[in-house]
């Protein structure tokens, strides 16, 4: 799940259960590879929050550059 503080559904609890979700999909083995979209928009300095650049306005859904950047990390011998 991808960060969304700023948004008015945001809350604490809503954001620790989103990183658990998170941290089980990336560390359970239970998936073959993880397209970790999170990671990509995640906000260094604040974890809970899409990088300012990435984000339309609301905090919740991307611009361009950030749908660019979701594309860009994608490794596509995933698919091969």
């Amino acid at each position: 799940m991808a960060p969304y503080e700023g948004d008015d559904v945001f809350s604490p609890e809503g954001d620790a259960a989103s990183q658990a979700v998170n941290d089980w999909i990336r560390t359970s083995g239970a998936v073959v590879a993880v397209l970790d979209f999170d990671a990509v928009w995640r906000d260094p300095a604040r974890p809970s929050r899409i990088r300012d650049d990435l984000h339309a306005g609301d905090h919740l859904h991307s611009n361009d550059v950030g749908y660019q950047a979701l594309a860009d990390s994608i490794d596509l011998s995933l698919f091969n």
